[in-house]
């Protein structure tokens, strides 16, 4: 082992063996090179006054080498902060700008334990960071019944850790907290559990009420106390878009001090939060018991940066921190979150006048991107095929029963149109098989 990684783990070790025994082999074997090209690089960047010959970069009247049909298309912005490799970690201004607005966001945080937020390639880049970090061969990692497809590739396929389901919804509709409670004590045999916690959920649109959300917290306690090293992650993709009344925070915070067993980790990003798909914006962040601690863990999160991708992308770090720190941000984003608030009051209103009540049901939906339809007489994927072919209308089958409606990308005045096109579909299929 590098004795820089001997080092990192005797850290945290020391600081939390029980973190230190949720490390993966591979988690146990990263660390982050202080010595070499980076390094070396940033030693001459602040004192080679007369000539740095040492990152590979090509500079030109003492900026950064570009093309004139690149930077004509981006003259708003000094090619300094769009050309040079951004560090590792990212950039420290959209790194402290996202610590602000995330602890102005969640008041939970406020004195709590936490670590600068380290960005990147977007919340999938920072899944499989988690995965690389803390799953490994039989690991169990716990989520629900409808989630999202990619867990199982990045944790599963990757890994080798083993997806532990449980169902969403309980028989009242509610978060099913028992179900997540009794999947986390299940594993006390492997000592070890990984809890992946997707609020608004992907697919359903789900978010838990507040009392639903201190039974989730209930929950993992509960396998902590029972001796259960449990690392806790939310994955907060959709966060801010709370349509209703439930919880309108991260339960990061919630998570960050509950117990020396639990880790909590924060993914997210401004991919959806500031509708920015393509820029691959993403952030990781610990909470811990010291600073020593969290130091140890982004060094390994940077070597595993260093090992993939090296840093991420500069230009949309950059154009995330310039609309971070602009005064119309704020108004701009409510604008955004209203237009997004009344598509889904309008699907919601659609659905409860009682019209479509013999071809589906709804799993409950209060936030972010979705909704699922739960069809009652027609299977799923051929409802999707045929409404592709017949009518132009795509949507998301999961299962035999259930349909995935994304109203983000609907207009509003296009949402009844949407549905009673689906429903047309239904009424096709049920046609066809009563012949």
């Amino acid at each position: 082992m590098h004795p820089l990684a001997k080092q990192l783990n005797e850290t945290i070790q020391r600081e939390n063996p029980h973190v230190y025994a949720m490390l993966s082999e591979l988690g146990k074997q990263i660390y982050f090179p202080k010595e070499g090209i980076l390094s070396q690089s940033a030693e001459a960047k602040a004192k080679a006054n007369k000539y740095n010959a040492t990152i590979g970069t090509a500079l030109e009247n003492g900026k950064p080498m570009h093309l004139k049909v690149i930077q004509d298309t981006l003259s708003a912005y000094d090619p300094k902060d769009l050309y040079e490799y951004a560090p590792p970690a990212g950039k420290p201004e959209l790194r402290a700008a996202w610590r602000k607005k995330m602890i102005e966001e969640n008041p939970s945080l406020e004195g709590k334990t936490i670590g600068n937020p380290i960005v990147t390639n977007a919340l999938t880049h920072g899944l499989s960071i988690v995965a690389d970090l803390f799953a490994g061969p039989g690991d169990s990692v716990i989520i629900p019944d409808k989630n999202w497809e990619n867990y199982e590739i990045t944790f599963g396929v990757r890994r080798g850790a083993e997806i532990v389901n449980y169902p969403l919804y309980n028989a009242d509709n509610k978060f099913n907290a028992e179900g997540l409670r009794d999947a986390i004590l299940a594993q006390k045999e492997k000592g070890k559990a990984i809890v992946i916690l997707n609020f608004p959920n992907n697919p359903t649109g789900y978010t838990p009420l507040v009392e639903e959300g201190k039974q989730i917290v209930a929950a993992i306690k509960a396998g902590a106390e029972a001796g259960i090293n449990v690392v806790a992650v939310t994955d907060d993709a959709y966060f801010g878009l709370f349509f209703e009344d439930s919880l309108h925070e991260s339960l990061f915070g919630a998570l960050s001090d509950l117990h020396p067993r639990v880790l909590a980790v924060k993914v997210d990003g401004a991919t959806k939060e500031e509708y920015v798909w393509g820029f691959r914006v993403g952030f990781i962040t610990y909470a811990g018991q010291s600073d020593a601690f969290l130091a140890a863990l982004e060094q390994k999160t940077m070597g595993m940066i260093r090992s993939t991708i090296s840093s991420g992308p500069h230009p949309s770090q950059t154009f995330v921190l310039h609309a971070l720190n602009a005064p119309e941000f704020n108004a701009q984003k409510q604008e955004k979150f209203s237009i997004m608030k009344r598509r889904a009051n309008r699907v919601k209103e659609l659905l409860d006048s009682g019209k479509y009540d013999g071809a589906w049901e709804y799993y409950p939906f209060n936030s972010g991107y979705f909704m699922c339809l739960k069809l009652k007489t027609v299977d799923a994927e051929s409802l999707r095929v045929h409404l592709l072919n017949e009518y132009g209308v795509g949507t998301i089958a999961l299962g035999e029963t259930d349909l995935r409606v994304a109203f983000s990308c609907i207009e509003e005045e296009q949402i009844d149109d949407l549905f009673e096109l689906i429903y047309r579909g239904v009424k096709d299929l049920e046609n066809v098989a009563a012949r």
